[in-house]
């Protein structure tokens, strides 16, 4: 089951961090909030390593760092239609949760890795540490704007 925007805000109370993720298909990168989801900063890239590998790997990181709910980021069309990235996204999501029952909220994420790639241009690194970074910075763009939601909504 997927959570609504308000849903996920909801669980602000427990001060736990949400997890941002940009899931493609060789790296998924991350993105942690700080405690009073405030700001989104960029985690790790993980390599994409079959459903159950990664799966281990998430469960993971979300213990260690007391994650209470996850952030997806889902490419929606730029027709507003669902595509072939997206229904990998909701297959992943919907087979992790399989592995742990954790609630998830699924953020339209069009325009993330473009920006991404274009402030990351603007600040002048080399195309090789774009690649190294883009989908942490991915993640944490999209986390950020379900945080930025959350306060705008007053949620």
């Amino acid at each position: 089951m997927f959570y609504t925007l308000a849903e996920i805000a909801s669980l602000k109370h427990f001060k736990k961090r949400l997890m941002g993720i940009d899931l493609g298909d060789k790296t998924i990168g991350l993105s942690l909030s700080d405690l009073t989801w405030t700001i989104a900063t960029p985690y790790k890239t993980l390599e994409r390593l079959g459903q159950e590998k990664s799966s281990k790997e998430l469960i993971k990181i979300i213990e260690e760092f007391q994650v209470c709910g996850l952030v997806f980021g889902y490419p929606i069309n730029m027709n507003g239609s669902e595509g072939p990235q997206s229904q990998k996204v909701r297959a992943f999501t919907e087979k992790f949760l399989a592995f742990l029952d954790i609630p998830i909220f699924l953020w339209d994420e069009r325009m993330s890795t473009i920006a991404v790639t274009r402030t990351m241009i603007t600040a002048d690194l080399s195309r090789k540490r774009q690649k190294e970074v883009v989908d942490k910075m991915a993640a944490s763009f999209i986390l950020q704007g379900v945080l930025d939601a959350i306060k705008q909504e007053s949620i």
